[in-house]
């Protein structure tokens, strides 16, 4: 929901906000005091290119600002995180989750965007705050006269949401069975080379029959024959130091321990350490013995460090080719004899991957089938519902018509049953009307008069009130051409628009702005020798006044005022 637009220094405009509120939000005022340069500015501050010269005489830059309540949508706030936009995802509270949208133009064209503060591109704009607003005019294209958007408020009328959620993930399984088909036939075309190669690889692995952990081992027993000699003199050295030799350390402690242990027997005291001493003693003999023994297992025996030297250099050399370590070598090793197993067991696996393919195909077709059986019947209802709008909105003789049609297959695309299969099924939906009696339906987008297209598009928006998610709709003038019962038509069903979503519309219709939950009113002032647009809320006073100007013109008598009494009291829900 937008909240408060601002604008500064932009066309006539010098300073103006806006507050509105829920529900239906009028703006009316006499021709050319600037109620569509409102719809420009936000136009501009929603993505939309610059027009022309549109800073205001005198001012550097021009800017507007836009506050919006986008509570309830996470999948907007998820965005914003993507591209580093600070969101309060936590706030509760009568503020709702605010964004911030600001667009500055400069005198040289150029513009910049910020949201929540946070510079951004124009297009990254534009794509953040493209569901958050929808303006209809007779000038400006929207969103329900794109055909790619069709689809979707079809299946969105008929409740088909989770069944396209199915057809979305019977794409994705029917598109990984394709691709996996594909790789497969592929890698035949290329099989004998491979083959080839997948057999040197493991004969080139298995001859040298590499074990997990075994480089350690051998980098340990190869730095032990190389040092042979020094070990041996080391530890046999140590050990009759410890043990063995002439006046070694054993010998010194047993001695020590004897001394400590008599003393004991006149002091009690020191029983501990004789008891120590003796530990030290034994713990010296063992240790002693170990290197005794160690050095004696020392054999410098240059053949089985060659052995040892060559067997490291061939898994090395596996290891420069196939991996970073040789664990990756025996990575690489397996895969080749599952691969070499599958391309000499071709049928086999070509007949598995076909059999997937045909059980993702029958699911797709099962669940696209449906969808276009149940769009098919939803189209007819729809197109229906559309045309009685349209008749109340004045176009009795206009025939629409919901039309739903296969998907025509591209190279490369995913099919069924020569459809193309897609995300959302097999089907493309549109919306054609034929104004006028007589005349063949056409796209929306291809309807010559302005006035019609945007009463046709209230009529679209009326019926999918309840299920489309802009938060803002804006109908700019989509009333001019009307009046009486076809007049009160337009502002009734903007009244029940409005139940679902904000709706800001510019009218020059007094029934029309009589079903207004907030009226305000643009007015072109002069001040200090320049003319600029204001605008101001309505109390009820106010709004007799203005609903009288728009009954009766310039001169209010008392017959208006009440006749627009009168018509604000009918137009109370």
């Amino acid at each position: 929901m937008l909240t408060c637009l601002r604008i500064r220094n932009f066309a006539i405009i010098d300073s103006l906000e806006l507050e509105l509120g829920p529900g239906l939000n009028v703006l009316t005022g006499e021709t050319g005091a600037g109620k569509s340069i409102v719809i420009q500015a936000l136009q501009l501050v929603l993505g939309a290119r610059p027009r022309g010269q549109s800073i205001r005489t005198g001012a550097k830059q021009a800017e507007v600002e836009a506050l919006f309540d986008i509570q309830g949508h996470p999948e907007l706030a998820e965005q914003l995180r993507a591209l580093e936009v600070e969101v309060d995802a936590d706030r509760e509270g009568a503020d709702g989750e605010p964004l911030v949208v600001r667009r500055v133009l400069l005198p040289s064209g150029r513009t910049r965007a910020y949201l929540n503060g946070r510079m951004v591109t124009a297009q990254q704009l534009a794509q953040v705050t493209q569901g958050l607003t929808d303006i209809s005019s007779q000038h400006e294209h929207t969103r329900l006269i794109d055909p790619r958007a069709h689809l979707e408020f079809l299946d969105a009328a008929a409740d088909l949401m989770p069944l396209r959620e199915g057809a979305s993930e019977a794409y994705e399984n029917l598109s990984r069975a394709h691709r996996a088909l594909r790789e497969f036939e592929a890698s035949m075309r290329q099989r004998e080379e491979r083959l080839d190669l997948l057999r040197y690889q493991l004969q080139e692995i298995d001859s040298v029959q590499p074990e997990a952990g075994e480089l350690e081992k051998l980098q340990q027993k190869r730095d032990r024959l190389q040092h042979a000699e020094t070990l041996r003199t080391t530890t046999n050295e140590v050990g009759q130091v410890l043990y063995s030799g002439d006046g070694s350390v054993s010998e010194r402690l047993t001695r020590a321990a004897h001394e400590v242990r008599h003393a004991a027997t006149m002091d009690a005291s020191l029983t501990e350490y004789a008891e120590q001493l003796e530990t030290l003693c034994t713990q010296a003999e063992e240790l002693g013995r170990e290197l005794g023994g160690y050095a004696q297992g020392i054999d410098a025996n240059p053949a089985q460090l060659d052995r040892i030297q060559e067997r490291l250099e061939g898994l090395r050399r596996l290891i420069r080719k196939y991996g970073g370590d040789l664990s990756e070598v025996l990575q690489r090793q397996e895969q080749a004899r599952l691969e070499l197993t599958r391309l000499e067991d071709v049928e086999q696996t070509r007949l598995e991957l076909e059999q997937s393919l045909g059980r993702e195909e029958s699911r797709a077709r099962s669940v696209g089938q449906e969808l276009r059986d149940r769009r098919h019947r939803a189209a007819s209802d729809l197109s229906s519902n559309l045309g009685r709008e349209l008749r109340d909105l004045g176009m009795g003789s206009a025939r629409i018509e919901v039309r739903v049609a296969t998907l025509d297959p591209r190279a490369d695309d995913v099919t069924v049953d020569g459809a193309r299969f897609t995300r959302t099924g097999m089907d493309q939906a549109e919306f054609l009307i034929a104004p006028n009696a007589g005349e063949p339906v056409r796209p929306l987008r291809k309807i010559a008069s302005g006035g019609e297209l945007s009463r046709a598009l209230l009529g679209i928006k009326h019926v999918l009130a309840g299920i489309r998610q802009a938060g803002l709709y804006v109908f700019d003038e989509v009333d001019v051409g009307v009046g009486g019962a076809i007049a009160d038509a337009i502002g009734q069903k903007m009244r029940e628009v409005a139940q679902h979503h904000q709706v800001l519309c510019i009218t020059h219709l007094a029934q029309v702005a009589s079903f207004a939950d907030h009226h305000f009113v643009v007015e072109k002032i002069e001040k200090d020798g320049r003319t600029q647009s204001r605008i101001f809320a309505l109390d009820e006073s106010q709004r007799i006044q203005e609903v009288a100007r728009m009954l009766g013109g310039a001169r209010v008598s008392k017959t208006t005022r009440e006749a627009a009494k009168e018509m604000l009291t009918a137009a109370q829900p």
